[in-house]
């Protein structure tokens, strides 16, 4: 089975204070030890980059927010995707991509866990492949509930977003697994 590794807004915007506080700030080395591993065995790696379209977005065509997180930054010969939606699948060509490499399985890490992380995530199963979410290769902000709609609910700390993400995702879209644990099953 091919196997490839989708590593999903790993940049430097993230790091902005504008999205709050946030879990897991090992995320970004534990997408790194995967990098390395499939690195290692010339496994196929992509990397996804999100530009968005939202005036004042650290994360704008302007911003330098763009640029990836040099624990995960793509070297020569390894594919880059841009996006300005949630899911990787939509604009870029990863499906047509993977499916020229015969790749039938997927490892998905990257920022944020509840948006772009969970929207590939399911869009990669519904596609049909096999995926793996790196859960402690991934990370979340925390939410402000109290937007409106919800006036009574406080505000939301990133380890329950976090968890709850992968809550939905394993066992019917993905397997959640730990960087550790794929790095010993990988084959």
């Amino acid at each position: 089975m091919a196997r490839a590794l989708v590593l999903i807004d790993i940049q430097t915007g993230f790091e902005s204070p504008v999205w709050g506080q946030r879990n897991n700030p090992g995320a970004e080395e534990n997408a790194a030890r995967l990098l390395s591993a499939w690195r290692e065995q010339s496994w196929p790696v992509v990397h996804i980059r999100h530009v968005s379209i939202e005036p004042g977005s650290p994360l704008g065509p302007d911003t330098g927010g763009t640029a990836f997180n040099p624990l995960v930054a793509p070297v020569e010969g390894e594919v880059i995707l841009e996006k300005s939606v949630n899911s990787a699948f939509i604009g870029t060509g990863l499906e047509t991509h993977l499916q020229g490499l015969g790749v039938t399985a997927l490892v998905i890490c990257g920022l944020t866990t509840p948006h772009c992380v969970s929207t590939t995530t399911r869009m990669g199963a519904n596609l049909g492949f096999d995926v793996t979410i790196a859960h402690d290769a991934c990370a979340a902000f925390s939410a402000n509930a109290n937007t409106g709609w919800a006036p009574s609910l406080p505000e939301m700390d990133p380890e329950t977003i976090h968890v709850t993400a992968i809550s939905h995702l394993h066992g019917e879209f993905a397997d959640a697994m730990s960087t550790d644990s794929i790095l010993s099953t990988r084959s």
